[in-house]
């Protein structure tokens, strides 16, 4: 049937320039079309089916005796070609192995090794065998839809890795081999996927040696193989299963059906030729209309041939605009010189302005320096009185401290005195009472009572002094437990307000912390929780025009670092402006005040800087700091908005600030004898702001809104958030412990006092006793001589002892007035000290203002310098221009004047003059050209006739070829219907011939105009009538039969190997046992095909043969902290 579409008109439609590159393609489908037809109808038969039991329709039963005919010739044909020797000769495209890296869940599985026919992989859900027919379909140029695993390849990379890697080796032998001289005996596909979904192929020899990686050359491949992926026959999926053989609709069978046996990619192209061939109808109409203007175009031809006129007229014409030509040029040049005569006038007038805004500023300038200049030495002179006065105030906190030593070791005296003579007036009023106890009893003790009483005495004696020695102890143990009662409490309060500054700062901590993971999704937090809030606020004003202008901010958001190590410096140097706003005008600040105010409803709001924008950054080259090493502020900023850049140089003159990582270095630049010009202040990268004559340490140590690694601020947030913890906890436990000491040393000194008190009163019984005892008249008359004299002596210690105290006590006295004194004098100097310090910060306070004012008012004055010269040199530029314009009017009134010496008053324009002129010399070439050369126009005519000619005969000749195209297109359709009915009637027989196998009987009803296909199964044989649809079957006994309809496909179709996912899962044993030996059966009479079945049941009552081959996979790791899953199979 080719022939007849490529004769004849062949070379017409090929080389024709009317049909499109697209149109070519699509007749080239005929030849695909006519190859897959006839590949289907002699795809060989591997399966030997028993007899139908009984035909549906008569024509189809003679289609089945038919097919039972070729099926048993094209057996013998091929048992003769599979084995020779018990080789297999022809399994080109069969999978040999497969191995898969980090694809889906699984980190390594394989390599899997498969058998030349039949193949079960046989594991549990999640061991990987899902993972293997996936993989099985990706790396042979299917795509993820097909899978229905995942909707993109991205899906198959194994969570936490950047690729994954599949290796699957085909066989390549026998007379189908695909370039078995370059690849050899195998072909090796590595397929990678990365983490965005991309996928790279590399096809390799059996030696490993790469040998392509286009897709071209996969695709090439798999059609010599005929592998189709996509093909349910070939890969059938649970999903595809489900989809097409489990639904309960006739339509979704006959879709499977016609995909299966790739009817459906026919229909497809002849729809698509179809379609293209009424597009090139209408084309072939549209170059009818262009047939016919290369008709109208010879008749041009020949008029022009005919109508040739004169030139006189035309050249009279012509030399009139010409003289116009030359005057209306003149006359537009001088209208052009008018505007810029009137702009150099006022641009003259406003020098006048210029000059006296520049006169303003510089007066500003000089005040605003003299200001800071008298403020400076304020605070050097204030600065000076401090260090005179330090001095001063460290001698009269030392002679304090001394004065108080002195105070308090007196006092330590006073006391002493004042305990010692209380204790000599105790002891006077003991001796005098022991003396008058004595001349009471004397002459009253026996000789025995007096030895009983001197063993009594030394007994005493004795017990006294061991009491003496425990008060002593006790007196001891007292000092130290109040001493480390003071010791504790005072550390208490220390600790406790460590501890409260500490907490107040884990609170802020916290807060921060909070602020940084949430600006992870959303930097514009880092700015405050409320700005993502602000600015979609601002946004949906100015949509609704509420803002002339749109705010910009917060402009730490709008700015880039471009050495993140200079974020807190940058940080610093900002202050405040890194969450300001910047509006056009007062209008716009007064609604964004009011966004402002809804949106940051406590605390405090972002500050406004109100500036008019500017659509280009100011140049400020001649007033920046430029240094060879170190750069700018404004250098070191990434500013993509102008009205951004412009706004730090005005608030910050950031263009004036140098920032030089280095403290030391950055104090050695600014602090020498010659600084940078224009530079007023430098930054080191720890915050430290350098000036010329000072320098000042920064408080904060981190960046927190510019860093530009969030999770390391986070790390670290959170490491000192746990340190300060950690701290917090040991301070809980110091304070908790000093707690407990502080009880412990209370509890202790109240025992100690009470032992003391007891050991006193003890002491004190003794004493009494002791002194009763020694009232013996035979001792006391010769003990009141000595007691007298004690109390003599007792007496005038007495006396000595009040004296002292008095002395002593009088100098407590002055020493208290005296430390009174110095302290006064020392609180009153540091008082003075502190005054002058609050003065001086107050002056600072000022100095930094003044400071910037002098910095403002310069800048300004430099800005209005910047527009006053390019004012005066603009008004040059125009002068020289409108000289130079005055210049070629004169050269142009001379040329003139050469052409027409009379001015002429032309009205109209020099570009319309110039149009109708060109206009005449073309015509006036053109007739020129047709009365010189009157056989080029004749030459033009015939060619015009000539082209017209060929067109015709070409649109004669397609059409001609549209006329076949329509016969062959009827013939195939025929074709097409026939190979459809007699596929159908092999489907049928297969279908009962499988059924037969368990006594079942059936029927298959395809009706092909509705697209539908009806399938009816009897469980035992009987009357037909008593069939019933699969619904109603059991699960197993549905399966079965679903087995049955995918063998009864798998025989009318062709390909290498052949995939079917969990066949088994829903039958019973005995299903399952009959379905497995009929695909034993099927595959042992297609051993030319390979066979691979996925189940999670047990395989162990297979036979043993040589070509089934069993892979067991490994249980899935169900232990959440196993990192790798390999997988080897076991055979």
């Amino acid at each position: 049937m080719t022939p007849e579409v490529t004769g004849g008109g062949g070379e017409i439609w090929r080389d024709s320039p009317i049909l499109t590159v697209t149109e070519q393609l699509s007749l080239q489908l005929w030849v695909d079309l006519e190859r897959r037809m006839s590949k289907t109808k002699n795809s060989p038969v591997g399966v030997k089916p028993c007899k139908r039991a009984k035909a549906a329709e008569h024509d189809e039963e003679e289609d089945a005796m038919q097919v039972d005919s070729d099926t048993n010739k094209r057996d013998a044909r091929l048992s003769k070609q599979v084995l020779i020797g018990g080789e297999v000769v022809s399994d080109a495209g069969i999978v040999e192995s497969i191995t898969l890296k980090n694809f889906m869940c699984h980190s390594f599985l394989g390599p899997f090794t498969f058998g030349s026919n039949v193949n079960f992989v046989v594991g549990k859900n999640g061991s990987g065998k899902t993972a293997i027919l996936t993989a099985l379909i990706v790396s042979l140029g299917g795509n993820a839809q097909a899978t229905n695993r995942g909707a993109s390849l991205k899906g198959f990379v194994k969570e936490g890795e950047s690729s994954a890697d599949v290796s699957i080796t085909l066989r390549n032998k026998g007379r189908d081999a695909y370039k078995s001289d370059v690849y050899g005996q195998a072909i090796i596909i590595d397929l990678r996927i990365t983490r965005d979904g991309a996928r790279t192929y590399k096809l390799k020899s059996k030696t490993g040696h790469i040998i392509s990686t286009k897709k071209e050359e996969l695709d090439s491949m798999l059609d010599n193989f005929n592998i189709q992926v996509n093909n349910p026959v070939s890969v059938l999926t649970q999903e595809m299963s489900k989809y097409f053989l489990h639904s309960k609709g006739e339509g979704d069978k006959y879709k499977f059906f016609m995909k299966a046996t790739q009817l459906e990619q026919m229909k497809k192209d002849f729809v698509h030729i179809k379609t293209t061939k009424h597009v090139t109808e209408d084309k072939v109409d549209q170059h009818g209309e262009c047939l016919k203007e290369l008709k109208r175009k010879s008749l041009e031809k020949e008029e022009r041939y005919k109508n040739l006129a004169s030139l006189d007229e035309l050249q009279t014409k012509l030399e009139d605009l010409q003289k116009q030509m030359a005057w209306a040029v003149v006359i537009e040049m001088e209208k052009e010189l008018e505007p810029m005569k009137v702009k150099l006038q006022s641009d003259k007038h406003t020098t006048a302005k210029y000059d006296e805004k520049l006169k303003e500023w510089k007066n500003k300038v000089k005040d605003s320096e003299k200001k800071y200049k008298q403020i400076q030495e304020q605070l050097e002179v204030i600065t000076q009185q401090v260090q005179e006065l330090q001095p001063k105030c460290a001698e009269l906190k030392a002679n304090t401290q001394k004065q108080s030593t002195l105070f308090k070791s007196s006092e330590v005296t006073v006391h002493r005195c004042k305990a010692n003579l209380k204790a000599l007036e105790k002891d006077k009023a003991q001796l005098s009472s022991k003396i008058n106890d004595l001349r009471l009893n004397i002459s009253q003790i026996t000789g025995s009572e007096r030895k009983a009483k001197e063993e009594r005495m030394q007994q005493i004696q004795t017990d006294l002094e061991d009491l003496i020695h425990q008060i002593s102890t006790l007196d001891q143990q007292i000092d130290q437990y109040q001493y480390a009662y003071s010791r504790a409490r005072e550390e208490h309060g220390k600790i406790r307000k460590e501890h409260n500054i500490l907490r107040n700062s884990i609170e802020a901590n916290s807060k921060h912390l909070h602020t940084m993971e949430g600006s992870r999704s959303n930097r514009l937090r880092r700015f405050g929780e409320q700005m993502p809030a602000l600015l979609n606020a601002i946004e949906d004003a100015h949509k609704k025009g509420q803002f002339k202008h749109r705010p910009r901010g917060p402009l730490g958001y709008l700015i880039n670092l471009k050495d993140s190590e200079l974020a807190l410096a940058i940080e610093v140097c900002l202050k405040g402006l890194v969450k300001a706003f910047t509006c056009d005008n007062y209008e716009d600040e007064k609604v964004l005040k009011g966004l402002m105010d809804k949106v940051f409803t406590a605390g405090r709001r972002p500050p406004i800087i109100t500036s008019q924008f500017s659509p280009h950054v100011y140049n400020t080259s001649k007033r920046a700091v430029n240094h060879p090493v170190y750069p700018s502020a404004l250098q070191a900023l990434e500013i993509e908005d102008p009205v951004v850049a412009n706004c730090l140089i005005d608030q910050m003159n950031i263009e004036c600030i140098l920032l030089i990582k280095n403290c030391t270095e950055a104090r050695q630049v600014m602090q020498s004898r010659h600084p940078p010009p224009n530079c007023h202040v430098a930054f080191s990268k720890d915050g430290d702001q350098i000036f010329t004559n000072r320098i000042y340490t920064a408080e904060q140590t981190r960046a927190n809104h510019l860093s530009k690694d969030v999770e390391d601020e986070i790390r670290h947030l959170q490491r000192e958030l746990d340190n300060q913890k950690t701290q917090a906890s040991s301070l809980q436990q110091q304070i908790k412990k000093l707690d407990e000491d502080i009880r412990e040393n209370e509890k202790l000194e109240k025992r100690a006092l009470a032992e003391q008190k007891l050991a006193n009163d003890e002491a004190t019984k003794l004493k009494l006793e002791l002194s009763d005892l020694q009232n013996d008249e035979e001792h006391q008359m010769e003990d009141l001589d000595p007691l007298e004299e004690d109390l003599q002596e007792i007496v005038n210690k007495i006396s000595s002892k009040s004296t002292e105290y008095n002395e002593v006590q009088a100098q407590m006295n002055e020493l208290k007035i005296s430390y009174e004194k110095a302290e006064q004098k020392y609180r009153e100097h540091k008082e003075r000290i502190c005054t002058i310090t609050e003065e001086a910060d107050a002056i600072k306070e000022e100095l930094t203002k003044a400071d910037q004012e002098v910095m403002k008012c310069k800048h300004y004055k430099n800005q209005y310098d910047e527009k006053h010269n390019a004012h005066l040199q603009s008004i040059k530029m125009l002068e020289a221009t409108l000289q130079h314009k005055e210049q070629d009017i004169q050269v142009h009134v001379s040329k003139a004047q050469e052409i027409w010496p009379q001015r002429l008053n032309v009205r109209r324009t020099a570009r319309s003059l110039d149009t109708e002129i060109s206009r005449l010399n073309d015509k006036i070439a053109s007739q020129r050209q047709q009365e010189g050369d009157r056989e080029e126009i004749v030459r033009q005519y015939h060619e015009a006739l000539r082209e017209y000619k060929n067109m015709a005969q070409q649109l004669k000749n397609l059409k001609m070829f549209i006329k076949s195209l329509d016969s062959v297109m009827n013939q195939r359709l025929h074709v097409y219907a026939e190979l459809r009915r007699f596929l159908s009637a092999r489907c049928k027989y297969y279908f009962d011939s499988m059924l037969a196998q368990r006594g079942f009987t059936g029927s298959m009803v395809f009706d092909h105009k509705n697209e539908t296909l009806s399938i009816s199964v009897h469980p035992s044989k009987g009357n037909t009538a008593d069939m019933s649809n699969m619904r109603s079957l059991s699960g197993g006994e549905r399966s079965f039969s679903t087995v049955c309809f995918v063998l009864s496909l798998w025989a009318i179709t062709e390909a290498p190997f052949r995939c079917l996912d969990e066949f088994d899962v829903y039958m019973d044993m005995v299903n399952r046992r009959i379905s497995v030996d009929m695909m034993l059966k099927v595959a042992d009479g297609q051993r030319y095909r390979q066979f691979i079945f996925f189940t999670p049941l047990s395989m162990s009552s297979l036979p043993e043969s040589d070509l089934i081959r069993i892979l067991c996979l490994n249980d899935p790791a169900r232990d959440p902290s196993t990192k790798d899953d390999h997988n080897e199979a076991q055979t």
